[in-house]
């Protein structure tokens, strides 16, 4: 997946320790979204339309559907945060019509707000099926290709701030303000 030259960051951001990180978060998502995002900021298990679609697939079958309120996924990288717009562009073109774009936004968050992100320590499960390797090759290519060498991490057993540092993987655990938002 080629990532647009506009978003590829990861060389003033990447150092031996991994992404660095500052009061700038990006956020990955899709472009039928934005009208909302713009109006409401991001929202806690936001996608309202995917978990609707989910909710009636599911009640086809027979099976009950229990939603969770998930974080606001934050990323310190635009590079990163457009492979997550992307595979939220093809989980939402496996249930809903439509034609959209991957975009990334960008979270301002002032400093007593910044200290709540915290690294994305449940994604460790997610990285143990097919779509987390697929994430783990890519970010390896990202790593490679700014002169690193791909981190090497046991998930199980890694720090907290391995996810964050090294994986680019934080959450925030509250919706964010569209005034904190950067241009959409």
């Amino acid at each position: 997946m080629t990532t647009p030259a506009l978003l590829q960051d990861a060389k003033h951001l990447l150092t031996k320790q991994g992404f660095a990180t500052s009061n700038t978060w990006y956020h990955g998502t899709s472009s039928a979204l934005i009208d909302s995002i713009k109006e409401h900021g991001l929202k806690r298990s936001g996608d309202q339309a995917l978990k609707t679609a989910a909710k009636k697939t599911m009640a086809t079958i027979g099976n009950d559907y229990t939603e969770s309120v998930e974080p606001v996924f934050l990323t310190q990288s635009k590079e990163l945060a457009y492979y997550w717009a992307k595979q939220t562009v093809r989980n939402r073109s496996v249930r809903l019509e439509g034609n959209e774009l991957p975009i990334v936004i960008t979270v301002n968050l002032p400093e007593d707000l910044n200290c709540k992100v915290k690294p994305d320590v449940g994604a460790a499960s997610l990285l143990l099926v097919k779509e987390g390797e697929q994430f783990m090759a890519f970010l390896g290519g990202v790593y490679l290709a700014n002169g690193f060498q791909v981190p090497d991490i046991n998930l199980m057993n890694a720090d907290r701030l391995e996810y964050l540092n090294k994986l680019g993987m934080a959450y925030y655990d509250a919706d964010i303000d569209a005034l904190l938002l950067g241009p959409l």
